[in-house]
């Protein structure tokens, strides 16, 4: 049996599952979906009962496959009790959803969370009173300091079904498929006034709080965009700077190259007689000498403080203000606010971003944020290594990049929204307050993806280097060079050993981009080179995984029609942005 969390988005679901769980619990696909539901064991009387966290919804009515998920989940005989997490400051709108949850006739629990915000904005709930007139137990809680997650246990283990405005009348038992057209939103709307009445009061709000202070300046454009300037110089100085340089430096040249490296060697050398097993493990292409040296020593500690970075903005509420703020360039490119959140997923991992573009509401919307994502979206170990590099030259390189990656996406964006055919939805996004962001909330969701981290990716660099071993051994890389030469060598004027980067490159971009950065650190490149060559694994398709789902998300031919332009499109940009860089520097203008 099931107890299963159900409530609006950004209502605290998933801090509330974990209090319930005691441990984050990694998320998993619907059977038949690609819609992620986490599950979780719960102790409760010492008797261990599964939890389900659901994706956030607005009604059961199932306008989306987020909530035909959902409401699949309560259509199921196996759920013990619903427990409505809801958030303190929106009761009305909460109790919208509370009226639908009734209709199932299950047992189930009010969650009043974000009690804390609740009394800063001076909103009393009286929840005794509501309790009554749900006929179910109401429990406030704070659950990212874990305030009245005890009480919320008991009451779950005590869950009944409601009763409490079906006695009283004021709501009849409606159908569950059709709740929305049974009831119309003016009766309900009654009902919840009606509810309301004495329970809830509204103290005159005079002091503003300096989170609100700070929620108006990040939405408003005049004032959003210094402060996003100023949170990307933070992360740029933190990910790429201090992971990228400081950390990186002392993984690679310390605890690498002075002891675990040496030690590998020696091991190989004295007990592996063979010397094709020897180069295969710590040779130029070898799996410890090559794969666990780049998926540890480089981006480890790179995907480690973007994760970290990239947990504060979530749990501060930053990143829906963004989409606010984002919503006017993303018209531009025929999409709205929303595609902000897919886009900043993908600077997470591109592969679970694709995924996420579900939630724009067009299809035209959806392959357009695909496209997006698999030409101008770099990956946060990517992206943290391609800070490494930038980290190392002039402010006009780092300028210039970002310069040649903002005009591709919009100018890419605005044409191919001219050619898709469809139109842009409204733009519709729940605004949730500022919060102090929880150290231990955060450290909890970097240590999951980067077990997710441990578990996806670093199989597939070791797979990227056994088939680099491969096709080394077997004269194919020469082959692939000698194809590729005149692209990478006579388009964008970079050396032939950078091709090695563009296959791996493939398989996991961030592993191309760690090749670029032994590269750059070796003087084989130039500045020019350097940034040409940046530019280009930037824009260069998407790994095999991302690749992989595209193709299950928009099918063979769009995912094959993605793959091929973003492939022609990024050595095109290259070879341009080289010639003119070339030009430059040959009138002794001097650029980057």
């Amino acid at each position: 049996m099931n107890i299963v969390l159900v409530g609006n988005p950004n209502v605290g679901k998933s801090v509330i599952f974990n209090a319930l769980t005691g441990r984050y619990v990694t998320v998993s696909n619907y059977p038949g979906t690609t819609v992620e539901i986490s599950k979780g064991i719960g102790k409760f009387a010492g008797q261990k009962i599964q939890i389900l966290d659901t994706p956030g919804i607005n009604s059961l009515v199932p306008y989306s496959e987020d909530e035909k998920v959902t409401k699949d989940i309560l259509s199921k005989s196996d759920v013990a009790a619903i427990v409505h997490v809801a958030d303190s400051k929106n009761l009305k709108r909460s109790l919208l959803l509370t009226l639908d949850l009734m209709e199932l006739k299950t047992p189930m629990v009010l969650n009043l969370n974000m009690a804390d915000e609740a009394k800063e904005h001076g909103i009393k709930i009286d929840t005794k009173k509501l309790s009554e007139k749900l006929g179910i137990d109401v429990v406030e809680t704070v659950a990212i300091t874990g305030e009245g997650v005890g009480k919320l246990k008991d009451s779950i283990q005590r869950a009944r079904v409601p009763q409490g405005l079906l006695s009283q009348g004021l709501v009849e038992t409606h159908h569950f498929q059709r709740p929305m057209d049974i009831v119309s939103l003016n009766k309900k709307n009654k009902i919840i006034d009606n509810i309301l009445s004495g329970v809830l009061t509204v103290s005159k709000h005079l002091k503003k709080s300096v989170a609100e202070a700070i929620g108006r300046i990040t939405t408003r454009p005049i004032t959003g965009i210094p402060f996003l300037i100023v949170i990307l110089i933070i992360m740029y100085k933190f990910v790429g700077q201090f992971a990228a340089g400081t950390a990186v430096d002392f993984f690679e040249e310390t605890v690498f190259g002075k002891y675990l490296t040496p030690f590998f060697v020696h091991l190989a050398t004295r007990f592996i007689p063979i010397n094709l097993i020897r180069e295969f493990l710590i040779g130029d292409y070898g799996v410890i000498s090559m794969a666990v040296t780049y998926a540890f020593a480089i981006i480890f500690p790179i995907v480690t403080a973007f994760f970290l970075f990239f947990g504060i903005l979530e749990d501060t509420g930053y990143l829906p203000r963004l989409s606010v703020l984002s919503d006017r360039i993303f018209r531009v490119i025929g999409l709205n606010g929303r595609a902000i959140l897919p886009v900043i997923l993908g600077l997470g991992c591109g592969t679970m971003a694709t995924l996420t573009a579900r939630i724009l509401d067009t299809k035209k919307e959806r392959i357009l944020v695909n496209l997006l994502l698999a030409l101008a979206i770099p990956c946060s170990a990517q992206l943290g290594v391609i800070m490494g590099i930038l980290g190392s030259m002039s402010r006009n390189a780092t300028a210039l990049w970002i310069g040649v990656i903002l005009s591709v996406m919009i100018i890419v964006g605005f044409v191919s929204s001219k050619i898709i055919p469809g139109s842009r939805s409204p733009f519709i996004q729940e605004i949730p307050p500022i919060r102090m962001p929880q150290i231990g909330n955060i450290v909890t969701k970097t240590l999951a993806r980067l077990k997710w981290y441990l578990k996806e990716a670093v199989p597939l660099f070791i797979l990227g280097t056994i088939a680099l071993f491969v096709f080394d051994k077997f004269g194919i890389l020469k082959v692939i060079e000698n194809i590729f030469r005149p692209i990478v060598v006579g388009l964008l004027g970079l050396p032939e050993k950078v091709t090695e980067v563009f296959i791996i490159g493939f398989l996991r971009r961030d592993y191309g981009a760690a090749g670029l950065f032994q590269l750059s650190k070796t003087g084989i490149l130039d500045t020019i080179q350097i940034l040409v060559s940046i530019v280009v694994i930037t824009l260069f398709v998407p790994c095999i995984a991302q690749f992989f789902v595209t193709i299950k998300e928009r099918g063979m031919k769009v995912a094959a029609l993605i793959g091929g332009f973003v492939f022609v499109f990024a050595f095109l940009v290259g070879g341009v942005l080289n010639f003119v860089l070339r030009q430059l520097v040959s009138r002794g203008i001097t650029v980057i």
